[in-house]
């Protein structure tokens, strides 16, 4: 006899393999949700990801001053905002001046939504740039950074940044043109930007510019009022060469290692040392000229701001290990950072070439005479000149532009073409001190520039 349930039998098979089937289906629509097809995971999304993290988005109020027509001035808050770009897990970030400038508190939000307030480091008007710095409990991303000296025009680029306050913004396009110089307005003038029409709107200033592989090859910086699509960004070595200056042990915590590092075969290393002061903690280490920089610490040199993240922050006579390259075989020394004002490191500076420290108090540059190749390459029809090596923040010479790797070849009317030329110069500071400014000339590439130095009667006698 037959059981009276087993007429529904058929119904509870049914209705049992729709669930299953439900299930099956509900499963499968969860794997699609994170089971992203290599399709979608394109080079564009692949560089993005990556570089997130080590972009932040800066915001903060300032005081901007109105004058009106009568002449009268009256001063309003604006919300200001920007990008910035973490060059250190410490927290040290690479921005644009104007995004901090006159901003009394400057807060940084990182990817993870947690919010800090920065304080600046350094700054450089005269090229935008500017080193800011938050403290978090634990070490932060770093931007991968990539090289500005093989840009192609049409190559694919990425903007990410804060776009209109719409945080982590992302915008593509390609690489329109490049050595683009941009007039802003009366007192700010970009030279040899990277042109893009990847776009780039308020806010993005400080952020990164991308390759497709994801590194950073440039600082967005502007946009051209008016033209829609054109956009321009800093390029990343030019913009590693003032952060390098903005972050050396040297200008902010008044230490000093006495090497001058210098890449070779282009700006991503090999770092050599080009040259070490004389009883310098560079020399005292056991460091020589010539040297291949390959780790100071825990830090790993490819790049010259390297040298300057591996001994930033370190106490007064602590040592640190420096792993070096030295006819192809490894040498360990240890370098100890030592106080720029103290005794030791003033006796060794009289020690150092007197020409060179008169140089550098009096017209804000360190010298040494340009090769002859480097003169060839200039195409110009100058005998010799003197290299600027560095160039002494807020003096007369940071001032009128002058840029590491530029070229002196004239001052007032003497001709300069090696350090005898400059020694005659210098012996001579008192009289163009009465002059009060003098004309100088210096090659950068295959042009020439000009410009005034000011001199103070006491800048001779200045240590």
């Amino acid at each position: 006899m037959l059981d009276p349930r087993s007429r529904d039998l058929p119904v509870r098979i049914i209705v049992a393999l729709q669930t299953l089937l439900a299930v099956i289906c509900l499963s499968a629509g969860s794997r699609s949700a994170w089971a992203v097809s290599d399709e979608r995971l394109t080079p564009i999304v692949r560089a993005v990801r990556g570089c997130s993290p080590a972009v932040v988005n800066i915001q903060g109020q300032k005081s901007v001053t109105n004058t009106a027509d009568g002449g009268s001035r009256s001063s309003r808050q604006v919300n200001g905002m920007g990008t910035g770009v973490v060059i250190d897990s410490r927290g040290y970030i690479l921005t644009n001046h104007h995004v901090v400038d006159g901003v009394r508190r400057i807060n940084v939000t990182l990817d993870n939504g947690r919010t800090y307030v920065a304080k600046i480091i350094a700054r450089d008007k005269k090229t935008d740039l500017a080193i800011i710095r938050i403290h978090t409990p634990s070490p932060l991303p770093v931007v991968r950074l990539g090289s500005s000296h093989d840009l192609m025009v049409g190559e694919t680029v990425i903007a990410v940044g804060n776009a209109f306050g719409y945080e982590h913004t992302v915008t593509r396009g390609i690489i329109s043109a490049l050595h683009r110089n941009v007039q802003v307005n009366e007192t700010q003038q970009y030279l040899d930007l990277i042109q893009t029409d990847a776009s780039i709107n308020p806010g993005n200033s400080g952020g990164p510019l991308l390759n497709i592989d994801g590194e950073m090859i440039g600082v967005n910086v502007a946009v051209r009022a008016g033209a829609q699509g054109i956009g321009f960004a800093i390029p990343l070595n030019k913009a590693l060469e003032v952060a390098t200056r903005l972050m050396s042990i040297e200008r902010i915590d008044n230490h000093w290692h006495g090497m001058i590092p210098m890449a070779i075969d282009g700006p991503t290393g090999p770092i050599t040392i080009g040259r070490i002061d004389r009883n310098s903690p560079a020399q005292k280490s056991g460091l020589k000229r010539g040297d291949l920089l390959e780790q100071i610490g825990s830090v790993k040199i490819r790049r010259n701001i390297d040298v300057e993240r591996a001994l930033l922050g370190r106490k007064t006579n602590e040592r640190v290990a420096v792993r070096v390259r030295r006819d192809d075989e490894i040498v360990e020394l240890e370098i100890t950072v030592a106080n720029r004002s103290s005794g030791v490191v003033r006796q060794s500076l009289q020690a150092t070439d007197s020409v060179q420290q008169a140089t550098w108090n009096t017209f804000g540059m360190r010298l040494e005479q340009a090769s002859q190749s480097a003169m060839r390459a200039t195409e110009l029809p100058y005998k010799g000149g003197m290299q600027v090596t560095s160039v002494r923040p807020g003096s007369s010479a940071a001032k009128q532009g002058v840029q590491e790797g530029d070229i002196l070849v004239k001052l007032h009317r003497w001709t300069v073409s090696s350090t005898k030329d400059m020694r005659y110069i210098v012996e001579h500071t008192d009289a163009l001190a009465r002059v009060g400014s003098v004309k100088f000339y210096i090659v950068r590439g295959e042009d020439t520039f000009f410009g005034h130095l000011a001199i103070a009667k006491s800048a001779a006698a200045r240590r």
